[in-house]
């Protein structure tokens, strides 16, 4: 989306958000217009009023007027209050931490982007409409560092799981394929039976013996890609729940070495202040004095030995 700088997921869901406070805002305004004009057929039936009652009609509509916006200025709070629960919930679910500036919402510009982008989707006659669709999860926003890693494990994993569930149908099918050509062949030498007697006896045991030493490695084969399958699901299964406890580890040390930091940079300023009252008492000022006296005594006491 060129006005807002987001993908068309997110527009769509930008303008169901924008037709909701749209449609809160039409209410309060019809309110708000009722408000006066319960004013007007109430109270202005005289031709003339004094001050004292122009006054009071005044200061009632204030009232009136006064409590409808300031319930509506309160509703809106707590909805964006809401709607900001709603993706914080989401991103917590992938170990996201989003930031807001507060000062953006402010930018006399950009809401002049906005109520551009309000009037191009909702006043003109040209705009598309959009097709309300159900309310999917959002994507986590601004992956980066392990959370990315992460999601990227998570893709690959599914992607092997599809993969190996892909070949389980596969030995399926040839499994039930290799039933179908044991019962085609039951058939076939039932009916060699009853045309050759003794001969078709032989023929039958020697075949059954062969389908079945096939169907058996078969079953072997299957049996096999479906424990082989099993063990590997339960490795990427334990593989991912590490990776999330990592996850999980590194992000408490960060949070235990940022504390510490803290800390010793407190501890370095309480010493530096200290040491600076220490310099301007007036102990450390008598000290230091002496010992510039001592110095220069020092120094003339050298001078004079060595002439």
């Amino acid at each position: 989306m060129a006005e807002l700088g987001l993908n068309e997921h997110h527009q769509n869901e930008v303008i169901n958000y924008m037709r909701f406070a749209r449609s809160k805002r039409g209410l309060r305004l019809k309110t708000v217009d009722s408000c006066f004009q319960d004013l007007k057929e109430s109270r202005l039936v005289e031709e003339t009023f004094t001050v004292d009652e122009v006054s009071e009609v005044l200061n009632g509509l204030q009232s009136v007027v006064h409590s409808e916006v300031e319930s509506e200025l309160i509703n809106t709070a707590y909805t964006n209050v809401l709607l900001l629960r709603q993706l914080f919930s989401q991103a917590e679910k992938w170990y996201l931490k989003l930031q807001t500036d507060i000062s953006e919402l402010e930018n006399r510009e950009l809401l002049e982007q906005v109520a551009e982008f309000e009037k191009a989707e909702f006043i003109s006659s040209n705009k598309k409409s959009i097709i309300d669709s159900m309310k999917p999860k959002l994507a986590p926003l601004h992956e980066g560092g392990a959370a990315e890693l992460l999601n990227k494990e998570i893709i690959r994993l599914q992607e092997e799981n599809e993969r190996l569930k892909s070949r389980l149908k596969t030995i399926e099918s040839q499994a039930t394929n290799a039933l179908d050509e044991k019962s085609k062949l039951e058939r076939a030498l039932q009916d060699l039976q009853l045309e050759q007697g003794n001969q078709k006896d032989f023929i039958k045991a020697q075949d059954l013996s062969d389908l079945g030493n096939t169907v058996a490695a078969l079953k072997s084969e299957f049996q096999k890609t479906l424990n082989d399958q099993t063990e590997n699901q339960k490795s990427l299964e334990e593989n991912l729940a590490t990776a999330k406890h990592d996850l999980l580890r590194v992000q408490e040390q960060l949070s235990m070495a940022e504390k510490v930091r803290n800390k010793l940079e407190n501890k370095m300023s309480r010493v530096l202040e200290l040491e600076k009252k220490f310099q301007q008492t007036a102990a450390y000022r008598n000290m230091k004095e002496i010992l510039t006296k001592k110095n220069d005594q020092i120094k003339d006491l050298r001078k004079r030995l060595a002439k």
